[in-house]
């Protein structure tokens, strides 16, 4: 009896020991990976966009896409797609697709006085709050712009408008295309944009596409290097001979190998997206690459 006693109290000892080990263990991947929705950037479909926004939101939906990024604020009406914003919200709510960031067309305001900039910014912020998007971007500067003095200006402006908008409990992202990879007496751009922009103001969203296009660095060097403040990604193909967009799965970068070695620890969304060269048009475009996208890589974030 009493070596049966001692057994039961090694067993119970053993099994608390392994208990608390485990409570102690970091927790899985798998547990803590975040449910993102399947994002599109409209930009892809503005042509569709422009003749019948509420039909194509609905096939856009019908296709998987759960939730998009949009563009075109008309800051005069405080409209999208020429609806009103809480109408355009009420059309979001009916198929229940929501807009999580919004591409605003600040470089307009670039050389403008400051006040003019941030009453639009301010549209821009109430049109947000009105459709429910959490993100404001700031997604071009205009090519009369690009060097290196402007860099720095509009990292100042980027501060500014970052810091009224977080004010405003939203938050606000720069988006990258090729040029600010280019090199002018040994420096470039986006070096400027992250040294002298605040990171609790300004976040980034990535271009996957645009980083293997111009840089000489890695989409996964450049989140590395700063992991916090690569919110949303835009995932597009490269045509593999022309290095133009492509349908997703017909291009030449291999995004089953990037998106498993990409930090995902700070990312809230991500958008597919095609600026143009459709196989065919607009939306058998974003149908293709749903597709892929659901089959091949959607796994993979």
């Amino acid at each position: 009896m009493k070596t049966c006693a001692n057994s039961s109290r090694r067993s119970f000892l053993k099994q608390s020991s392994l208990a608390s080990a485990a409570l102690l263990m970091p927790i899985p991947n798998f547990i803590k990976k975040k449910n993102y929705k399947m994002g599109l950037q409209l930009f892809t479909i503005r042509d569709a966009m422009a003749i019948d926004p509420v039909a194509t939101l609905k096939q856009v939906t019908k296709l998987g896409y759960e939730d998009g990024e949009l563009y075109g604020f008309n800051e005069k009406e405080g409209a999208y797609y020429g609806l009103k914003a809480k109408e355009f919200k009420k059309v979001l709510d009916d198929i229940n697709f929501s807009i999580s960031s919004g591409h605003y067309n600040f470089s307009d305001f670039f050389k403008k006085p400051e006040e003019e900039l941030l009453s639009y910014v301010d549209k821009c912020i109430e049109g947000s709050h009105a459709i429910g998007a959490k993100y404001i971007t700031w997604p071009w500067l205009a090519p009369e712009y690009r060097n290196l003095d402007n860099f720095k200006l509009l990292s100042g402006k980027l501060n500014k408008i970052g810091e009224r908008v977080t004010n405003a409990g939203l938050h606000f992202a720069y988006h990258n295309h090729g040029f600010e990879f280019e090199e002018e007496n040994g420096q470039v751009g986006y070096d400027i944009i992250l040294r002298e922009t605040d990171p609790e103001l300004v976040k980034l969203q990535i271009d996957l596409y645009w980083v293997k296009h111009s840089s000489t660095k890695s989409p996964e060097e450049w989140i590395a290097q700063n992991p916090s403040r690569y919110v949303m990604w835009h995932i597009k193909d490269m045509d593999k001979v022309t290095r133009d967009y492509s349908e997703l799965g017909n291009g030449s970068i291999d995004y089953q190998k990037m998106l498993q070695g990409l930090n995902k620890e700070s990312l809230d969304y991500y958008y597919i997206e095609q600026g143009g060269n459709f196989a065919e048009n607009s939306m058998q475009s974003i149908s293709d690459s749903a597709t892929y996208f659901k089959k091949h890589l959607q796994h993979l974030i």
